[in-house]
This record gives structure tokens, C-alpha cells and sequence, in this order.
């Protein structure tokens, strides 16, 4: 803040959060401090850059007044984010009963018995804001989770918790679910394979178990019985 004979500024320094190709807008506060009506102007090294509103006015005694000032959409970044651009506000006291299109540039000339009071403006680039972070999901209460992960199945030392976020924590308890998943679906392929292959040899003929236990097949004698074990996915004795 800015305090003079007549006028508070606030702030000091006009902060955009620089976007390239957006309009950026920020606020002044003039507040008079005085019992006499106080005009302004507000001047700037780069007009074209910037659009002031009201640019010109009148504070009332012991009231104050909201400028804007907007900086048109840039096509490009200034180097290092630094900006030279600079605002130049004057003030005057009034004739009582002033009104706004009664201002004119000679009112902020200074001449003997004329105190024209000036407050220099910065202008000062930020980052532009960054999105807000993720809400993350919360455990559930009196629970402390524990994963345990190994290169193979998960199954190895146990990691604490708090040496993992929630996203590797959820990855890991995913792939668990997964690998029990298939592991229970492999059993149940083995165990249906087991009966076909059992119900194969209780319709065999008792001739075609002696030839096997002898180390030659059905088919030396006859091709009606002969099976393809690869059919039922088992593999072949030796």
C-alpha cells in the first residue's frame, strides 16, 4: 500500500498471472483519506497493452474507488518472465461537486500552488495458477494396510504402507486380485482335465491298460481305441 496526502493505494504492484492468448484483469483501490474531493488520472508506458477503467475519476471525501486494469491476450512470453511495462497515477483536489467528464489533462499539470501527487505502479508477471491436486481416497478406519510384493507372485517381505501412495497401493491390490483370479481358474482347468482324463481310462477296455503297462498302445492291435491325449491337453507318457 501507497499512503500519501491524499490518497491510499492499494497495492503497489499490478500482479497478472500471465497465460499467452488470455485476457488477464487485476484491481487497484484508491481510498481518500481527506475531507475534499480528490481527481485522478491514471497514465501507463504501454497503452496500447493495457486497458484501464476508469482511467480518469473522482474520489468522494473519505470513500474509495475500484480500478481495474486488463491486459489485452499476449501472443508470446516476455524473457525470464520479466516486465518492464510501469503505471503512473495522479491525484488533485477537486472543486466540490466535480463530476468525471469535467476532468481535464491541465488539472494534473504542476504549477505554483498545485500539489499533484503521484504513486508509481510495478507490474510483476506470476505463474499462471496450477489445477487443483487429486483428493486422494482414504483408508478405511481402524484398517492398516500392508502390501507384500514379489518379482513373481506378490508373496514377498511386506512393504509398509505409508512407503506407498494411493496409486501404487491400489496397482498392487489389483494385480493380487488378478493373479489369485487366474491362479483359481488354473486349478479348476487341472481338476476338469483330471476327470476327463480319468473317465477316458474307466471306458477303456481292460485289454488296452495290459498293453499300455507293457509299453505298447491299443492300436498294434486295433485303431478303434486308439486317443489322442494331446486333444484333451495331456501331454504324452515317454
Amino acid at each position: 500500500m501507497s499512503t500519501g496526502e491524499l490518497l491510499n493505494v492499494d497495492p503497489v504492484e499490478l500482479k497478472f498471472p500471465f497465460e499467452l492468448k488470455k485476457q488477464i484483469s487485476c484491481s487497484l483501490q484508491l481510498s481518500n483519506k481527506t475531507e475534499n474531493h480528490v481527481a485522478f488520472k491514471v497514465k501507463t508506458t504501454n497503452p496500447k497493452k493495457y486497458c484501464v477503467r476508469p482511467n480518469t475519476g473522482v474520489v468522494l471525501p473519505r470513500s474509495t474507488c475500484d480500478i481495474i486494469v486488463t491486459m489485452q491476450a499476449q501472443k508470446e512470453a516476455p524473457p525470464d518472465m520479466q516486465c518492464r511495462d510501469k503505471f503512473l497515477l495522479q491525484s488533485v483536489v477537486a472543486s466540490p461537486g466535480i463530476a468525471p467528464k469535467d476532468i481535464t489533462p491541465e488539472m494534473f499539470t504542476k504549477t505554483p500552488g498545485r500539489v499533484v501527487e503521484e504513486c508509481k505502479l510495478k507490474v510483476l508477471y506470476l505463474p499462471p495458477p496450477q489445477p487443483p491436486s487429486p483428493v486422494l481416497e482414504e483408508p478405511d478406519e481402524g484398517v492398516s494396510p500392508k502390501v507384500s510384493f514379489d518379482s513373481g507372485n506378490l508373496n514377498g517381505s511386506e512393504v509398509g504402507f505409508d512407503s506407498l501412495d494411493f496409486p501404487a497401493y491400489n496397482y498392487i491390490r489389483h494385480a493380487r486380485s488378478l493373479i489369485s483370479k487366474l491362479t483359481d481358474e488354473k486349478n479348476a482347468a487341472i481338476q476338469q482335465n483330471n476327470k476327463i482324463r480319468q473317465e477316458i481310462v474307466r471306458r477303456t477296455p481292460e485289454a488296452w491298460r495290459q498293453q499300455k503297462s507293457r509299453g505298447r498302445g491299443l492300436d498294434h492291435h486295433c485303431h478303434c481305441y486308439r486317443v489322442d491325449w494331446s486333444t484333451f491337453g495331456v501331454p504324452l507318457e515317454e
